[in-house]
């Protein structure tokens, strides 16, 4: 029976684990009703062990984001590197977000690393490139759509023959196209507004920081439909 793995690269912060799900819960709660039939979902926790199934045997891979940093190169992401390497080979569907976003073009020989303009939280609109408005994944959204973020990170040099599908103001590689089947996302699609709300409350501190009302940006956190909608379209490249 073919399965789509979700590969878990970190945790939630406790607090938004127990309300909310953790990292790949929230996944399931958004792919779980969408499989399509005689297709299982299954996680593999990436930091536990490196994967050992052949990607060709899978219908499709989802890589979580994670509090950990893809430029520190912790043992089991460095070691996950040649196995996405291979799934990108072998024509594995593949859809990264956030810490799987940058991980992704760093395996696929890009670079991840600190964004100079520091974190960014909220909300935020992000903008279709030519590219994502043709793209068989993202051509069905807005030119301009809401979105989820929190990472302090982003994919600063693109990998070769990386095709940018869309960008804002603060990030120029928002969304990323690696193959017919590849992609990622910085954005989280799998977050729901409390989730959003639940990490701004949690970065306060390094909001203010950089020069940021927390207050603001909470107050501007809503839906996403059009952002949450990707995952579930996925599952039609599986």
């Amino acid at each position: 029976m073919p399965s789509l793995v979700i590969i878990k690269t970190g945790d939630a912060f406790p607090e938004v684990a127990e309300q909310h799900g953790d990292f790949e819960q929230l996944f399931i709660q958004q792919l779980r009703e969408a499989l399509p039939d005689g297709m299982t979902l299954n996680v593999w926790d990436a930091r536990e062990n490196t994967p050992t199934a052949s990607p060709a045997s899978l219908a499709g891979v989802v890589i979580t984001g994670s509090h950990s940093m893809v430029s520190e190169a912790p043992p089991w992401s460095e070691a996950l590197k040649p196995w996405l390497k291979q799934a990108l080979a072998d024509d594995v569907p593949m859809l990264g977000v956030c810490y799987g976003h940058q991980l992704m073009a760093a395996a696929f020989d890009g670079v991840s690393d600190y964004h100079p303009a520091g974190r960014e939280s909220g909300t935020h609109r992000v903008r279709l490139t030519q590219a994502g408005q043709q793209d068989p994944l993202f051509s069905q959204l807005p030119v301009s759509f809401p979105a989820h973020l929190t990472h302090a990170q982003s994919v600063m040099q693109l990998p070769h023959n990386a095709t940018v599908l869309a960008h804002n103001s603060h990030d120029a590689h928002q969304a990323l196209r690696y193959g017919p089947r590849q992609w990622s996302v910085q954005f989280h699609p799998e977050f729901t507004a409390p989730v959003m709300r639940a990490y701004l409350e949690r970065q306060r501190a390094a909001l203010r920081d950089q020069g940021e009302d927390p207050d603001t940006l909470i107050s501007g956190v809503h839906d996403t439909p059009e952002a949450s909608g990707l995952l579930r379209r996925f599952l039609a490249f599986v």
